[in-house]
């Protein structure tokens, strides 16, 4: 069912440039951006522009940690997000990717 109402399209909305108020910058809140916005029912524009974003969101968060081990496959190096031990394989992202496609 089509609702004329609901539906928006980019042709409504142009381009903006907006100024950070963390670091500044001028940042474009694009016309993709604010029929996403307006879709969700947001009113309010972004105040900060998407680095400062991400930093926010990230701030207090641990850095990830990597480990290296050995490609139970190719005998390649794999780096994984978890601490390996010796009773399950670990496989390298190419290797995993093939194994799982097998399936």
């Amino acid at each position: 069912m089509y609702d004329e109402n609901v539906v928006t399209t980019n042709e409504e909305f142009q381009d903006e440039t907006l100024t950070c108020r963390e670091c500044g910058n001028e940042f474009v809140f694009s016309a993709g951006e604010q029929a996403f916005y307006k879709q969700k029912g947001f009113l309010n524009k972004p105040k900060m522009c998407k680095a400062c974003r991400d930093a926010k969101k990230n701030a207090g968060k641990a850095p990830r940690e990597y480990f290296e081990t050995t490609c139970a496959d190719c005998g390649g190096v794999a780096k994984v997000t978890f601490q390996p031990s010796s009773d399950r394989p670990v496989y390298c992202s190419e290797c995993f990717e093939k194994r799982k496609n097998a399936q």
